[in-house]
């Protein structure tokens, strides 16, 4: 009988890189997440996650991007992003916590430092996971992707849950641990230890020392 793992390497004609949320409205200081708030507020709250993003998360989710893209491996994107202006298409939830990312916003874009080409795919979502509020797992099917890359944030709630939902529609899910980023160390850490049994877990040099 043939041994199951999760620990494999990548394939690349089998592949693909996806980015969680790394839009303007999530990952900039003037984003709608943090807009209303003031200075001290923010840092309070934020500045950590902010650090981390800046000084670690961006720049190996762009070492991430470019290695893939040497590769010719798929890259994708998720944004939370309405498909309505007034939002009356969100999930209940997103609708309960008050906010909304209309069509076309400026804060429903991919940042600046992450910049999809024209040829890569963005898939705008409307609930936590990509997997139910967008066709993703269609389009993955038809690229002939089964080994997905997962990079993003926030790492214990829309990355979890991307990772789990792919997992169970039978996916082989590496989670770049270093690429992703929540609002505390110690949420960070424990998603991570959680997480673990669904996937496969690989800093980013790692994953980049194996695809060469």
């Amino acid at each position: 009988m043939k041994t199951l793992s999760r620990i494999i390497p990548l394939q690349p004609d089998q592949s693909g890189l996806l980015f969680v949320d790394v839009q303007n409205f999530a990952a900039k200081r003037d984003g709608g997440e943090f807009k209303k708030l003031s200075d001290t507020e923010f840092e309070k709250d934020y500045g950590w996650f902010f650090g981390q993003m800046d000084e670690h998360v961006i720049p190996n989710m762009q070492k991430l991007q470019a290695a893939f893209r040497k590769k010719q491996m798929e890259v994708l994107y998720t944004t939370i992003e309405s498909l309505t202006l007034d939002g009356r298409d969100r999930s209940l939830d997103y609708k309960i916590t008050g906010f909304n990312v209309p069509k076309g916003s400026w804060d429903g874009k991919v940042i600046d430092e992450l910049m999809p080409d024209e040829n890569e795919i963005v898939l705008p979502k409307s609930s936590s996971s990509v997997f139910i509020s967008t066709h993703i797992d269609y389009v993955l099917r038809n690229l002939g992707v089964k080994q997905l890359v997962i990079s993003g944030i926030i790492t214990d709630q829309c990355v979890e849950s991307a990772i789990r939902d792919a997992c169970d529609l039978g996916y082989l899910v590496t989670q770049v641990t270093d690429a992703c980023a929540t609002y505390t160390p110690e949420r960070h850490t424990n998603s991570i230890n959680t997480i673990k049994g669904y996937c496969r877990q690989v800093t980013t040099q790692e994953l980049l020392s194996e695809l060469g």
